[in-house]
């Protein structure tokens, strides 16, 4: 068993479960990274509880092997904190929160949507708005007195018109082929959207897509090919990329309204690859679009891995010490899974 300054009292587990990938830091309390580890993904909707639980659990021994601390008794940490991906509706609060209770990694549990991951690595003030646009799209609001705003999103079930990257992606494969059959203008996704995938036609992307030759979340990578068309002028990708753009404009929007701060320097964070588009007209649109509802903003790009949101969560909750904070920052691997120096 661990003892003295590294008994599991003192530990922190931070976890960030994504569907393709989880991480785990293992932090004192002092904001020392003792151990990383990443893993298999471990979103619940995709492999079901037990395989998600599976997957942090191997993840999570392995982080502690890194930190030299060996097998032990449970709990191993008296903190964890869990920003799990698929936690959109209160039933998967329940079932994934009574999961990792379950398993009893650690004396107290905190579980979060990973959303909230994102935003605490990015804010410096402890609290604003987090913006994630990648594959899809979501946003999360965390108040000064600790209060969460937050949205499903499950697509266009819970009302996302527009749901990130994929979505983008879809709409780009769409407009080159309503571009061919004449039911909207020209545009050169007629030619950008199968020369990605060395195809001759639009449609034999669809049918490439159609028959598995193509899976269908590899049209996600298209969304890219949107933006550089929009970048470049293109007037059915700029509408696409317009409509996307309001779409996260409106998950802002309502979250600051639903905070009540409007009128306050309201931190925004934006994670996620559509950020990284080169296309800052598509941020510009954001940015500006958020400054109409609250014109104090200011806006943040996540630089780090979203990992340390959750080990910042962890040592809010602990009470450390902002010099905590300043040495975690400082020592964080900028991927999230190599072991620090």
């Amino acid at each position: 068993m661990v003892s003295g300054p590294l008994a599991a009292g003192a530990l922190i587990l931070a976890v960030d479960g994504g569907a393709s990938k989880t991480d785990v830091w293992v932090v004192a309390a002092d904001g020392s990274i003792l151990g990383t580890a990443r893993g298999d993904g471990s979103n619940h909707q995709l492999s079901g509880l037990d395989g998600a639980m599976d997957a942090l659990e191997s993840t999570i021994a392995a982080a502690l092997d890194v930190a030299g601390l060996g097998p032990r008794d449970q709990p191993v940490a008296g903190t964890g904190v869990y920003c799990m991906a698929g936690m959109d509706l209160a039933v998967d609060d329940e079932r994934l929160s009574e999961a990792i209770r379950s398993r009893g990694w650690s004396a107290t549990d905190l579980v979060h949507n990973d959303t909230l991951a994102v935003l605490r690595a990015g804010v410096r003030s402890g609290w604003g708005v987090g913006v994630v646009c990648g594959s899809g799209l979501n946003c999360v609001g965390l108040g000064s007195d600790g209060s969460v705003e937050r949205f499903p999103s499950l697509g266009e079930l819970s009302g996302d018109f527009a749901a990130g990257g994929s979505w983008l992606g879809v709409r780009a494969l769409g407009l080159a082929l309503r571009s061919r059959d004449g039911r909207s203008g020209p545009t050169s996704l007629a030619d950008l959207v199968p020369a990605h995938f060395a195809l001759s036609s639009p449609e034999a992307v669809l049918t490439a897509v159609y028959t598995g030759e193509i899976g269908y979340g590899r049209l996600f990578e298209l969304a890219r090919v949107c933006l550089d068309a929009a970048g470049a002028g293109d007037t059915e990708a700029e509408g696409a990329v317009g409509y996307l753009a309001d779409e996260v404009v409106a998950m802002a929007g309502a979250t600051i309204d639903r905070l009540a701060v409007a009128a306050e320097e309201v931190e925004v964070v934006l994670g996620g690859g559509l950020f990284d588009s080169g296309n800052p007209v598509f941020t510009e649109r954001i940015q500006s679009g958020i400054r109409a509802v609250a014109p104090r903003s200011r806006f943040r790009r996540l630089g780090a891995a979203p990992v340390l949101g959750a080990a910042l969560l962890g040592l809010d909750a602990v009470g450390a010490p902002n010099e905590a904070e300043a040495r975690l920052r400082s020592s964080a691997p900028p991927n999230g899974a190599a072991r620090p120096n």
